[in-house]
């Protein structure tokens, strides 16, 4: 039996956890679980989960005592694993945890540390609240609380509380600074920037976590060092606490104690408005605009290429006085280097050794399956996430995750779990080595997709050569065009393609290009520019791949969209990255981009392809799209009508899903040859190709079986026979 060590809960939390104990004792229950945590943070007051929940309900329109109540019920459903885990409340008694609760903690930690917080905090734990794998996830999205909002939350609240107000020079000089990768290049763009005789001010701009702050703090260990500009002696932040406090003091107190040197302002454009949104420290805003017309101290900010687009590049204070330095995301090479730095101090945190194999392992796995944070930063929460997973595979003697081997040593396979437990891709999808599942990826694909075998042989080839590396890496691992009739199996390679490559057929972005045939959808595809109604959302297709950048991109029906999303298609065929109406990237070089037409379809008639129908499909082809656009294709695949033996399999395909699903009801599902023929034979439009069995088997065969289901309330067991004879399908059902 474990138990948590004091000093790893805050105060508030552990306060919190207390009274989760009281509430765990009053309802009857065995085991602190999640949704207890929860319910306290939402009807307690005082905690900073509290505020940051009653935050997001006046932000998301719900109420907190709903949560309350849904936490509450969550709470009574579910009893939860014991983890040989307590916790001792402050009447002196064990509190047993259950597996996830620990879970919970663990995230928590890593969550603080990232943040570079001692201790786990109630904040903390409500993020780790809302992390898949946690059953309480699934209650928090349903009222829009997701990870990615919980992190860029949590991340603006550690910038809020941390006190930047010391000199970082001084410290470094003094030996307390962490140590830090060195991007040398940006280093030499920025110490040339400082080095000018005036308007020496820098804006550093880049996605979340691709270190901008550490390249300020790389500049403070130059500096003590007598390696950085010459006549800037001191590196001082704006503390934080201070602008809480008194923002209208704090700017100038800053600006003085840092009047021989540089004045960091990261995050700067929270005192600026824009014309969405107002400034976060409005009393503050002129002394900011002072500091950037002042030539000292030099003013280094920071700002994501949003907040520079939307607030910053419109002030003439900041866009005339300052240089705008990109950062951009580290290479895979750069992460590995930056990720060793760290390697030491993961160690000691954790008490565990880190294999060399596992710092390329989260580089590379991070880069193409974390989304919405940038490297180097989720590549170092995903061994943050690893080596808590294993710290807690070694505690708990409960096997909650079996894919974890519990020993010192965090290696790739480790990775491979952390990222699963974060973004739901199944760990056997997550291998790094995929040269043997690749090497059966037709087998693969045909388990799902009856006959068109030219064009799963087509995909299969062109994504295999995208994998192994002998593609341009910046441009999508595939495109394609699937041409073909109505239901012969386009859209059904599509999921298949997602299942097989990203673990599930969900990893679909599906766009009907009819809803886009005017000049003005535009926006509606990637967002509307600064200014105008509903640009906050972003656009349906960048968003979405900026969210979950590994994904098959389908676009339905292309033929019909408007000329200027056909150039946008080619854009992300050419480049592999297209920039939303708020100036943010979205990444294409993860996704399959398969485009699905009937264009020709008329042609392909026969079940065998033919010269001739070929060169007919390809002339309609050729007459519809540009020339330019069909060379970024990587195949044009043609889709032929399927035949009856091939119908007749798809049927098998389509009766094996209604059988599991009965199954899961406890009733054992038998349908004869002679019931499958007579569903075959209700097919009154082959050319249709198989959507028409769905709605054959729904109407003759789903249908009246639900209506047993509900009238009968069969007990565990049971059996249906389904047959055919003159009057259609008979059904003879016995219970067990």
């Amino acid at each position: 039996m474990t138990t948590l060590n004091p000093n790893i809960p805050s105060p508030e939390l552990t306060k919190a956890l207390n009274a989760t104990a009281k509430r765990m004792r009053a309802m009857n229950l065995r085991l602190l679980i999640p949704p207890l945590l929860l319910l306290t943070f939402a009807r307690d007051d005082g905690s900073a989960a509290h505020r940051l929940l009653e935050s997001l309900a006046a932000e998301r329109s719900f109420r907190l005592d709903e949560l309350a109540a849904s936490a509450e019920a969550l709470a009574r459903a579910g009893a939860g694993v014991d983890a040989s885990f307590t916790f001792g409340d402050d009447t002196g008694q064990a509190v047993p945890f259950s597996t996830e609760m620990v879970v919970v903690l663990d995230e928590g930690r890593s969550i603080a540390q990232a943040s570079d917080e001692i201790t786990v905090g109630t904040e903390h734990a409500l993020g780790a609240l809302a992390e898949k794998g946690v059953g309480t996830a699934a209650l928090l999205r349903r009222y829009g609380i997701s990870p990615e909002m919980m992190t860029n939350r949590l991340v603006t609240q550690a910038q809020t509380k941390q006190l930047n107000s010391q000199d970082q020079v001084a410290a470094a000089k003094a030996g307390e600074a962490a140590p830090v990768y060195v991007r040398a290049d940006l280093m030499a763009d920025l110490l040339g920037l400082l080095t000018l005789a005036n308007h020496r001010h820098v804006v550093l701009v880049g996605d979340a976590g691709v270190g901008k702050r550490s390249l300020v703090a790389a500049l403070a260990l130059l500096m003590a060092e007598d390696k950085g500009p010459a006549g800037l002696s001191t590196l001082v932040s704006v503390s934080e606490s201070a602008l809480l406090a008194d923002a209208e003091k704090a700017v100038p107190a800053a600006w003085q104690q840092a009047r021989d040197g540089i004045l960091f302002l990261p995050s700067v454009e929270r005192f600026f408005g824009g014309s969405q949104s107002s400034p976060e420290f409005p009393r503050a805003t002129r002394a900011v605009q002072r500091a950037f017309l002042a030539p000292r101290p030099v003013v280094i900010a920071t700002a994501t290429d949003a907040a520079w687009n939307e607030r910053l590049a419109t002030d003439s204070t900041v866009s005339q006085y300052s240089h705008r330095l990109r950062v951009p995301e580290p290479t895979a090479a750069e992460t590995v280097a930056i990720l060793a730095v760290h390697k030491s101090g993961l160690e000691h945190d954790y008490g565990l050794q880190i294999a060399d194999n596992a710092l390329p392992a989260a580089a590379t796995m991070a880069k193409r399956y974390v989304a919405g944070s940038s490297l180097p930063a989720s590549a170092l929460a995903s061994l943050h996430r690893a080596a808590a997973m294993l710290k807690l595979a070694g505690q708990s003697q409960a096997a909650f995750r079996p894919d974890l081997k519990p020993d010192s040593v965090l290696d790739e396979d480790d990775v491979a779990a952390a990222i699963s437990a974060m973004t739901g891709i199944p760990v056997s999808k997550l291998g790094l080595d995929e040269r043997a599942r690749y090497a059966h990826m037709v087998e693969a694909l045909h388990e799902r997709i009856i006959g068109q075998d030219e064009a799963i042989l087509a995909v299969s080839r062109a994504v295999k050569i995208a994998r192994v590396g002998l593609k341009d890496p910046k441009r999508p691992i595939g495109s394609f065009l699937f041409l073909g009739p109505s239901g012969v199996g386009k859209t059904e390679l599509a999921k298949a393609l997602a299942e097989f490559m990203f673990g599930s057929e969900d990893a679909m972005v599906t766009l009907d290009m009819s809803e886009y045939q005017k000049d003005d959808t535009i926006n509606r595809l990637i967002g509307s520019p600064v200014g105008y109604i509903g640009s906050e959302a972003g656009g349906q297709l960048t968003e979405k791949v900026r969210q979950r950048p590994s994904t098959v991109v389908l676009f339905d029906e292309v033929e019909k969209a408007h000329p200027r999303i056909l150039d946008i298609l080619l854009q992300i065929m050419e480049e592999g990255r297209l920039t939303d109406g708020l100036g943010r990237l979205a990444i294409f070089s993860e996704t399959v981009i398969i485009l699905t037409s009937n264009l020709g379809s008329q042609y392909l008639d026969k079940s065998v392809m033919t010269d001739q129908m070929r060169d007919l499909v390809m002339e309609t082809v050729h007459t519809s799209f540009r020339p330019e656009f069909l060379n970024r294709l990587d195949e044009i695949i043609l889709f032929l009508p399927l035949t009856q033996d091939q119908l007749r399999q798809i049927l098998n395909l389509l009766l094996k899903t209604e059988i599991k699903m009965l199954a899961a009801q406890g009733v054992a599902l038998e349908v004869s040859q002679a019931a499958r023929t007579w569903m075959l034979a209700q097919n009154d439009h082959p050319e249709w190709g198989a959507r028409p069995l769905r709605r054959i088997i729904q109407k003759n065969l789903r249908e009246p079986l639900a209506d047993w289901l509900l009238t009968a309330a069969p007990p565990k067991g049971a059996q249906v026979a389904v047959d055919a004879g003159e009057q259609g399908l008979s059904f003879v059902k016995r219970d067990a």
